[in-house]
């Protein structure tokens, strides 16, 4: 009784560590990621496939669904952190972490908004995976995937400080409460040539 949460495919913006604007589609590498994450989601048999409906999170799913056979559902409840007028810069040249910043950036979202919409996501997600009889696909973003682990997961703190989920790493947890881990930030699936670079940005 699983809920398998799945970060996107690499973009060219993750390399640049740039905050990236809501089109963003996968790269290459990308591409091929989530087509290995599709085959290694295909043996685990799962049972629904619910994605955020940002291009770059879309892409992945859609390689999930070509394999499985499942149709993708989307909910905006999935996206990344909104940082508003930031989108399109270079996350290094900001002067300040946007990614942990607790006020809204300019025509952005808050961390409290956040974190209360990723309250509201997991809750669908857990109805939708009670609707089914196998494992439940979930396609998001990478601070949506640490919001959870630090919200209703409940993550050790200095685990969490050490974490760089990857690009399309699965992380698997008990559908019910309290919603252990099963598997954390797994790119078993991808061979070297895919490996995330960790100095890719993860969020934004």
């Amino acid at each position: 009784m699983t809920i398998i949460l799945v970060r996107h495919g690499a973009t060219a913006l993750n390399m640049a560590r740039v905050l990236q604007p809501p089109d963003t589609p996968l790269n290459d590498a990308g591409l091929s990621q989530a087509r290995a994450a599709a085959h290694a989601l295909q043996a685990l048999r799962p049972a629904g496939l619910v994605s955020s409906d940002l291009p770059r999170a879309l892409q992945t799913a859609q390689a999930i669904a070509d394999a499985t056979g499942l149709r993708v559902h989307t909910t905006g409840l999935l996206r990344e952190r909104d940082f508003g007028d930031l989108r399109g810069l270079p996350y290094d040249e900001l002067g300040f972490d946007p990614l942990t910043m607790l006020g809204a950036p300019p025509g952005g979202e808050s961390a409290a908004a956040f974190q209360a919409r990723v309250e509201r996501a997991f809750g669908v997600l857990r109805e939708r995976r009670a609707e089914l009889s196998g494992p439940l696909v979930v396609v998001t973003h990478g601070l949506l995937i640490r919001a959870l682990l630090a919200g209703p997961v409940a993550l050790p703190a200095d685990v969490l400080h050490a974490l760089h989920i990857g690009n399309t790493a699965l992380t698997v947890l008990e559908a019910h409460p309290p919603h252990g881990v099963i598997e954390l930030n797994s790119t078993r699936h991808l061979d070297a040539a895919l490996k995330n670079d960790p100095r890719g940005l993860v969020g934004g």
